[in-house]
């Protein structure tokens, strides 16, 4: 069972940009001379970082952009030759993270590549077993970083680049001691006074007490730690376990005030500290995470816990159908964190080559940090190449939005953005155990006719195709385009869900909403339910991109088709929530005249909601 850094261990020593949803289109910023009617094509969505809505934030400076950098964790817990020589997680050492500074400093710095951050079990002995100072405070256990945290501080500073440093949220039990502990520089208050009086547990693994923040000398606690990480020198924090997520949920597991408390005391510390959450959060609470740190793990672990770093299927690929939801809540600031990026070391990844690229692809495109797990002193060539190709890295630290899918979430599919000088960022996945081709329409950009189309990848300008490209790529594998169109914004009749003249099946209703074009959809399209959209009227034969707004607080399907033919089951990536609409493309045979287009539930599955339907003028 995946899910993070604590949870590998033995029981006994389980360690302690917003998009308007008026028009719900594919987020871009395209010059007027491309912009269409708001029905007309889907680049006209407005883009708002989410932060301007959600209150108070730390100061964007300290994430004006996703970070980059390397993390210890990957190699601590995997179970490659070598790499934990003497028991598991023993590879975190003051020597191992001195040899990765440097090998940092010297390889990926350049590429902008400049936090090197350390994981759990600092503070902990081979055995797990923690120190702790006079004050509850995490102590760096004496064998693993015998010139304690400060020097390590000291060296990676030395090296031009920032120190990063890990906590679990909570009061560790271990801390604890009889209640009477001292909080430093906060007289009167122990251990005692800082938790619940029931010693209730907390965070993903329940390793600590629940901080009981109605109480003054908290926040003390807290602040107390911030000091001393300020004091030491370290600029990123990253406190896991935090909830509601990382496989809890429940008043207990409620770490929302911690995560305020630890801004404030950042803040008073008078150091940028960037405060990062982990992990797998509670998409319902995003606000909270906007407002009170700079990033947040929206997944389970990325690493296998296997013979290798990571694997495709546990858990690379998770990520293509959990990134969409949260697509519209990151931005300067704050940035949703896809967990490490291991593609650098070759078989210790326990990746194909192909895979290597689309997992580095999809990190890039989703404005992901980029923080590798690799040991950067045995980069092989290919894993150099992936993390250090500078068109790609610009993907991801640009001003654009991030992608989202723009096609259905099947096995093949296409995820875009627009960019501010009118191109559009687009990536080809075949997710398939299988080789397969993969289509982009340009009628999913918005746009028909010609277009410029250069491979970031391989620095390539690949000429002018018109109106789609098509790529026969491996099994898991990938091709990022940057496409700039010179032909004309794509036409299209809108006919919303809601309309009198279609017809509803089974338990098929309209419903209100607000982010809707008409205000209303049509819902409740589950076990049998249906929603056929009549006298849909082209001119001319052919395969249409029908662009279809939708909500779906979760990923659902639906089987469409035309004229009662035979019906595809496509997946529609989810929403983030029930009130949110995003749009799809889905290719459907129509011929010349009147038409209709079904979508159905199935007999025993649930669909998404769906707004309208918006088919392009000409095929």
């Amino acid at each position: 069972m995946r899910s993070s850094s604590y949870s590998a261990l033995p029981a006994r020593t389980l360690r302690a940009v917003v998009v308007l949803a008026a028009t719900a289109g594919l987020a871009t910023a395209v010059p007027a001379a491309h912009a269409g009617p708001a029905h007309a094509r889907p680049g006209t969505a407005h883009t708002v970082p989410a932060a301007h809505a959600e209150g108070p934030r730390t100061p964007q400076a300290v994430a004006a952009k996703p970070y980059m950098g390397w993390s210890s964790w990957s190699m601590q817990s995997s179970k490659y030759p070598g790499l934990n020589p003497d028991g598991d997680y023993s590879y975190l050492t003051e020597a191992n993270v001195l040899k990765e500074t440097d090998a940092l400093a010297a390889r990926l710095k350049p590429y902008g590549y400049s936090y090197v951050n350390i994981d759990a079990g600092w503070w902990r002995d081979k055995a797990w077993k923690p120190e702790f100072d006079a004050y509850a405070r995490q102590k760096a256990d004496p064998d693993r970083f015998p010139h304690g945290m400060k020097s390590v501080a000291d060296h990676i500073h030395a090296k031009g680049l920032k120190a990063g440093i890990y906590l679990p949220v909570g009061l560790e039990k271990e801390a604890y001691g009889d209640g009477k502990t001292a909080i430093a520089d906060a007289p009167g208050c122990t251990t005692a006074d800082i938790v619940h009086g029931d010693l209730r547990t907390t965070n993903g693994w329940d390793s600590a007490y629940q901080l009981d923040f109605s109480r003054p000398c908290a926040q003390k606690y807290i602040d107390s730690q911030a000091r001393l990480l300020a004091d030491w020198g370290y600029d990123f924090l990253k406190l896991d376990g935090v909830g509601p997520g990382s496989g809890k949920s429940g008043d207990q597991y409620d770490n929302v005030a911690d995560v305020a408390a630890w801004q404030k005391a950042i803040a008073a510390t008078g150091r940028p500290i960037h405060l990062e959450i982990s992990w797998s959060l509670d998409r319902g609470h995003v606000a909270a995470w906007r407002r009170y740190s700079n990033g947040w793990r929206i997944d389970t672990d990325v690493e296998c816990y296997c013979n290798t770093l990571v694997s495709w299927e546990n858990s690379v690929d998770d990520r293509f159908d959990d990134a969409p939801a949260w697509s519209r809540h990151t931005g300067p600031g704050g940035w949703n964190d896809l967990d490490s990026l291991d593609v650098g070391n070759g078989a210790m990844d326990g990746l194909t080559k192909a895979e290597r690229q689309t997992y580095a692809t999809l990190w890039a495109i989703a404005k992901s940090p980029l923080y590798t797990g690799d040991d950067l002193t045995r980069l092989d060539s290919y894993g150099l190449s992936l993390l250090t190709n500078r068109e790609v890295i610009a993907v991801d630290q640009s001003a654009a939005p991030p992608a989202r899918p723009v096609t259905p979430a099947d096995d093949q599919q296409v995820w875009a953005t627009g960019n501010p000088d009118g191109s559009y960022t687009v990536a080809l996945f075949n997710l398939a155990d299988a080789p397969a081709a993969v289509t982009a329409d340009w009628a999913a950009l918005g746009f028909t006719g010609k277009a410029a189309v250069r491979d970031p990848w391989n620095h390539e300008n690949l000429g002018t195709y018109r109106n789609k490209v098509t790529e026969a790529l491996p099994a898991h594998g990938s091709r990022l385009f940057t496409v700039t169109p010179h032909g004309s914004a794509l036409t299209t009749t809108a006919y919303e869900a809601e309309s009198p003249s279609n017809t509803l099946g089974g338990n098929a209703s309209v419903a209100g909403c607000s982010a809707c074009s008409g205000a209303h959809k049509v819902g409740n399209l589950y076990l049998g339910g249906t929603l056929r959209f009549n006298d849909i009227v082209v001119d001319k034969p052919g395969t249409y991109q029908v662009r279809v707004a939708y909500v779906s607080g979760d990923a659902r399907s639906a089987a469409v088709s035309a004229n009662g033919n035979g019906a595809t089951p496509r997946k529609f990536p989810s929403t983030g929530d029930w009130g949110t609409v995003e749009t799809v493309s889905v290719p459907v045979t129509l011929k010349a005249g009147a038409n209709t287009i079904t979508f159905d539930s199935g007999s025993s599955g649930y669909a998404p909601d769906i707004d309208r339907i918006d088919v392009p003028t000409s095929s």
